[in-house]
């Protein structure tokens, strides 16, 4: 089963979706990046292997992290319901581990499609190292119960999370290579694609600092 409309034995299986600190949630949705490109530092103040660039948040993938673009949006990704259209991650073959050196706290969490049972885990360290802070288990669900967008296979997504205490700087997808699909990647949350707009949060810092005035003006 190929998430690539064209098969070919090298994309065999699944080939399908300004620095932030570490207490500032946000979300990977992949938009803007090329199709069968190769992600690198299009979120490290890079490219990826076409020469698109996205935010710079600090995020470094490795050369096997790739992008596919929906085919009903002219790409070769062989899926459907995607849930930002229409770009989606996944990772071909050896190694997948993203690395996030300031680190993220709270949550990570993000939405899959997969032809396979697997496990991803978020660790301390870099390179998947240190202490393991979560595992995220994921189920062979790629087709169940699809509807709306026919013309993809894999066109199941389904949101999974986890909360951690500690600091984490690694995550390994190494489990799921060639055979799942991410998309809305979201750091600092266990609910993927819902962080507090940039705005909220602004309004929220107001917030506290009101409520200090009005405990010193009272005092």
């Amino acid at each position: 089963m190929s998430i690539k409309k064209s098969f070919s034995p090298l994309f065999f299986g699944l080939i399908l979706h300004a620095g932030v600190s570490e207490a500032a949630p946000f979300v990977l949705d992949f938009e803007g990046a090329g199709d069968q490109a190769a992600l690198n530092n299009f979120y490290n103040g890079g490219t990826d292997s076409q020469g698109n660039s996205g935010t710079n948040y600090g995020v470094q993938f490795g050369s096997n992290s790739l992008t596919l673009i929906d085919q009903d949006a002219g790409g070769t990704g062989n899926f459907a319901n995607e849930p930002t259209p229409n770009t989606i991650l996944f990772f071909l073959t050896g190694s997948a581990i993203l690395n996030y050196g300031p680190g993220f706290d709270t949550g990570f969490s993000f939405f899959y499609s997969s032809a396979t049972a697997a496990t991803v885990t978020v660790w301390d360290g870099l390179n998947a190292t240190g202490n393991l802070l979560a595992t995220l288990n994921l189920t062979a669900q790629y087709n169940d119960n699809c509807t709306g967008d026919p013309s993809g296979q894999y066109c199941n997504w389904t949101a999974v999370g986890a909360t951690f205490a500690g600091l984490a700087k690694s995550i390994d997808f190494g489990g799921t290579v060639n055979q799942t699909g991410y998309d809305d990647i979201t750091f600092g949350s266990a609910d993927p694609g819902r962080v507090p707009e940039p705005a909220s949060l602004a309004l929220l810092g107001l917030g506290f600092v009101g409520m200090r005035l009005v405990r010193r003006q009272s005092v």
